[in-house]
C-alpha cells in the first residue's frame, strides 16, 4: 500500500448511487499527472486528496493508481486555498471573490471560515444573504470531510466510508462512536469482524451491551444464512461464546435480554427452545396462516366437472393422462392451495399444461412463475404460455427493492402456478401469499428431492411433511420409453440405490469417467467441455454444456473450474478489452457469467446467466445478453456482482436445465455428498450427464440420504392449523 496527496484535475467517471470513479489528478510532491480509480465521494476538481492503494497495469491506460481509500484534505498556501474555492467548491464564492478573500485573509481563509465565519463580510460583495450561502456550504462540506477523516483514521476508506457517509450524513461519527456495531446489520460489506475491530480501536469493552448482542445476532444470522431460519439456543449460546470470548453466564442473560426486546424470537420446537430470527418468524406464521386458509376454501370454479376438464385437458395437450394426473386435476378444481410434486420425467409439465387449459376454457387467468429467468423460460416453453420470474410478476422497485405487489395491491390472477418451489425460500413465497387476490387459487409444483432454496427455509419439504395442504405425488415415468438413462439412474438415486453407467452401448446418456486426483479431474472436465463432448454429441461448450461441483473453494471446486475453463475457450489475452476484477479475476467478451445478487434496477436476479458481448474501456462499461432480449450495462466497478459460469455450485443451478452437464464428485468434496445433491445434479442434465471422479464418491452421496435438515417451524405451523 502507498499514500499519495494529489489534487483531482479531471474526473472522467463518477457513479453517485455506488462512489466509483475514474480520475486524472496531480501529484502534490512532483507535479505528476497520474490516473486514478476508487470510490470517492463526491469528487471535485482542485479538490486536495490522501489516496491509498496500490499501482496496477491496465491493458488499455498502462499504469494506474487503484485507491483503497480516498480522503478530502484541505490546501494549506494561498494559492491552494484560492484554486479550491475559484473551482466552486463552496456556494457562493466564484474566482473573482475567491481572489479577494485570498488577497484578505492569505492561507488563513479556511480557518476564518471555520471560527470567525462573520469576517468574511470585511470583504466587498459578501453580504448576509451570501454569508449564509457560503456558510451553509462549508459547514455541509466540513461534516463531510469530518466523517471521510474519522473513518479512513479507523480503517474504514473506500465504497464503505461511503456507504457509510450516504446513511447516516453528518451524523456517522456520532452514530459509530456511540454502537458501531451498527454498522454490521446495516452497512453492506461489513460484518460482525470488522465492527468489532473498529469498536475495540474506539474503546469500547468486549462486555459492552452493544457487543454482546451484536455477537449474539452474528450468530443468528449465520444460522439464517445456511438456510436455518432459526438456531437452537444452546447452540447458540455456544456460538456467541466462541466469538465473543466472554462467559457463558453474560450470553446467557444477553440470550434472555435479547428475547425480550424482541431482537430474537424463543420459542420452543419439538421439546427445545430456539432463537428465531424475528422477520423470518413471522414470514412462516403467515405463510401458514394463508396456505390453511386457501386449502380449505373451494374455489368459485369448483363447479367445474372433473371428466369434462380432463377431456378438456387431454384434447389441448393431445397427451392421454394418467390416473394420478386425473386425480390431481380434479384435486386443482377443488381446493384453492394444491401441491404437485414428483421426480424427472414422471409428467409435471404435462399436468400443468392441461391445468393450464383447463383453467384457459373455463375463462381464468392464470400467471406462470418461477424462481429464476431460465427456469421462467422453461416453463413458458414447455406449456406454450406467458411465464416470467416471481421478481418480475412483484413487481420488484427498483429505488426500494421492495416488493410493489402485495394486500394493497395484489397481482391480478385467478390462478397462480408457481414452479420450481423447492428454490423458493420463505421470504419470498410469504411475498407472494401476501400478494395473492382473495379469490385467487395457488397451485405449487416442485420436486421436494432436490436440494432445498439457497435462502432461509424449506417450504416445499415442509408443506408436504405437514400434510395440512391437498396434495399429489406423480410417480409414473412417462419419458423412460425414450430410453434415458439420466431418468432412470435419478429414480434409483432417489431410492438410494446406485445408477449404473453406460448400460445401453453407443445410445447410453450418462456415463462416469474415472479421476484419481483433483488435478486429473479438472483436466478431464476441460477435456470434455472443450473437445469431447462437442466433437461426439455436436454440443456447443459455451451455450449447452454447464459444468456442475458442489463447492465453491478447493482444487476442484468451482473457482478453479472457471479458471480453466476460461483459459481453454476463452482465454483473457491482453489484446483484449476486458473487465478486471478483485482477484485476478478477468471479464472478455464472449465470457459466460452469472448474476450473484438481486439488482432490480437493472431486472436481473440472483443465479440468471448470461454472456458478455462487449466492453467498451473508452466508456468502461460493458453489456451482457442474458437471453430473451434482456441485454444489460454495466460499469466497470459494478462487475462484482457477476462471476464466472463456465463453472457453478449445484445449487446454483437448481431450476435450470441444459442439453449436457459435466459434474464434478470427488473424496475432496465429502462434506457436500449427500443424496439430495447428487440427485439435484443428474436431473439438470436433459441429454447428457458426465460425472468426472470416483465411483466412492458417488456411493457416498448416495449412502448419505437427504441429512443436513434445516431448522424451520413452517411444518409445525401448518400443523397446528388443522381444518
Amino acid at each position: 500500500m502507498e499514500t499519495l496527496q494529489v489534487t483531482a484535475r479531471r474526473i472522467w467517471f463518477h457513479n453517485e448511487v455506488t462512489g466509483f470513479t475514474v480520475a486524472t489528478a496531480s501529484r502534490e510532491d512532483s507535479g505528476e499527472e497520474l490516473r486514478i480509480v476508487g470510490t470517492f465521494p463526491s469528487p471535485r476538481i482542485g479538490e486536495p486528496l490522501s489516496v491509498s492503494g496500490e499501482w496496477r497495469n491496465d491493458p488499455k491506460y498502462g499504469r494506474q493508481f487503484a485507491a483503497d481509500s480516498v480522503v478530502p484534505i484541505l490546501p494549506t498556501s494561498a494559492e491552494g486555498v484560492e484554486s479550491y474555492l475559484a473551482a466552486g467548491h463552496v456556494k457562493g464564492i466564484g474566482p473573482t471573490l475567491a481572489k479577494r478573500l485570498v488577497e484578505r485573509f492569505g492561507a488563513d481563509l479556511l480557518r476564518v471560515m471555520d471560527d470567525e465565519p462573520e469576517r468574511l463580510r470585511e470583504v466587498p460583495g459578501v453580504g448576509r444573504g451570501r454569508l449564509r450561502k457560503i456558510r451553509e456550504s462549508w459547514d455541509e462540506q466540513r461534516g463531510v470531510r469530518r466523517v471521510m477523516v474519522f473513518l479512513a483514521e479507523h480503517g474504514l476508506g473506500g465504497a464503505r466510508a461511503f456507504r457509510i457517509h450516504q446513511l447516516y450524513g453528518d451524523n456517522a461519527i456520532a452514530v459509530i462512536r456511540q454502537d458501531p456495531y451498527r454498522l454490521a446489520h446495516e452497512i453492506r460489506g461489513i460484518g460482525f469482524d470488522t465492527a468489532d475491530a473498529l469498536a475495540r480501536r474506539l474503546g469500547h469493552d468486549e462486555r459492552s451491551p452493544f457487543r454482546l448482542m451484536a455477537g449474539l445476532r452474528h450468530v443468528v444470522d449465520a444460522a439464517c444464512e445456511k438456510g436455518h431460519c432459526g438456531i437452537p439456543a444452546g447452540d447458540a449460546l455456544t456460538a456467541t461464546v466462541e466469538v465473543l470470548g466472554v462467559e457463558k453466564e453474560l450470553v446467557a442473560e444477553t440470550i434472555d435480554a435479547a428475547v425480550g426486546n424482541g431482537v430474537v424470537i424463543g420459542e420452543e420446537l419439538d421439546g427445545r427452545r430456539v432463537l428465531w430470527q424475528p422477520s423470518l418468524h413471522r414470514a412462516e406464521s403467515r405463510i401458514a396462516a394463508r396456505l390453511a386458509a386457501l386449502a380449505d376454501q373451494r374455489p368459485r370454479w369448483s363447479g367445474i366437472d372433473p371428466a369434462e376438464a380432463v377431456a378438456v385437458a387431454e384434447k389441448e395437450s393431445g397427451i392421454a393422462l394418467d390416473a394420478t394426473q386425473r386425480r390431481a386435476i380434479d384435486l386443482a378444481l377443488k381446493s384453492k392451495a394444491v401441491v404437485i410434486t414428483g421426480g424427472p420425467g414422471v409428467g409435471k409439465t404435462t399436468l400443468v399444461r392441461a391445468l393450464l387449459a383447463v383453467f384457459q376454457s373455463a375463462g381464468l387467468e392464470v400467471a406462470l412463475v418461477a424462481p429464476t429467468g431460465r427456469a421462467a423460460k422453461r416453463l413458458g416453453e414447455s406449456t406454450g404460455g406467458f411465464a416470467s420470474t416471481i421478481h418480475r410478476l412483484l413487481e420488484t422497485s427498483p429505488e426500494s427493492g421492495r416488493f410493489q405487489r402485495d394486500e394493497e395491491n395484489p397481482i391480478e390472477a385467478h390462478v397462480l402456478v408457481v414452479d420450481e418451489v423447492s428454490m423458493v425460500d420463505v421470504p419470498l413465497l410469504d411475498a407472494v401469499l401476501r400478494a395473492m387476490p382473495s379469490e385467487g387459487a395457488i397451485v405449487l409444483v416442485g420436486d421436494s428431492d432436490q436440494l432445498p432454496s439457497i435462502g432461509p427455509g424449506q417450504v416445499l419439504h415442509d408443506i408436504l411433511e405437514s400434510q395440512r395442504i391437498p396434495s399429489i405425488r406423480l410417480t409414473e415415468i412417462h419419458r423412460q420409453e425414450e430410453g434415458s438413462d439420466i431418468i432412470v439412474n435419478a429414480h434409483r438415486i432417489h431410492r438410494g440405490e446406485l445408477p449404473q453407467f453406460g448400460t445401453r452401448k453407443g445410445q447410453s446418456d450418462m456415463f462416469l469417467f474415472r479421476a484419481d486426483s483433483p488435478e486429473s479431474a479438472v483436466q478431464h472436465v476441460v477435456d470434455l467441455v472443450t473437445a469431447k463432448i462437442p466433437d461426439q454429441f455436436r454440443f456447443h461448450p459455451l451455450r449447452e454444456i454447464q459444468v456442475l461441483a458442489p463447492m465453491r473453494a478447493g482444487a476442484i471446486g468451482v473457482s478453479v473450474l472457471n479458471e480453466k475453463l476460461q483459459a481453454a475457450l476463452n482465454p483473457p489475452a491482453r489484446h483484449k478489452a476486458r473487465v478486471e476484477r478483485p482477484n485476478g479475476i478477468f471479464f472478455c467478451p464472449r465470457d459466460k457469467v452469472m448474476q450473484t445478487e438481486n439488482n432490480y434496477d437493472k431486472g436481473v436476479f440472483n443465479g440468471d446467466v448470461g454472456v458478455i458481448t462487449g466492453v467498451d474501456a473508452e466508456e468502461e462499461t460493458f453489456e451482457v445478453d442474458f437471453g430473451g432480449d434482456l441485454i444489460v450495462e454495466y460499469a466497470f466497478d459494478e462487475a462484482e456482482q457477476l462471476a464466472l459460469a463456465y463453472a457453478t455450485t449445484i445449487h446454483k443451478s437448481q431450476g435450470s436445465e441444459y442439453e449436457a452437464v459435466v459434474i464434478a464428485l470427488m473424496p475432496q468434496h465429502w462434506i457436500m455428498l449427500r443424496r439430495n445433491l447428487l440427485y439435484t445434479a443428474v436431473t439438470r442434465g436433459r441429454k447428457l450427464v458426465v460425472i468426472v471422479g470416483q465411483r466412492s464418491s458417488v456411493e457416498t452421496a448416495v449412502r448419505t440420504g437427504r441429512g443436513g435438515e434445516r431448522v424451520t417451524r413452517l411444518k409445525h405451523c401448518l400443523a397446528e392449523r388443522r381444518a
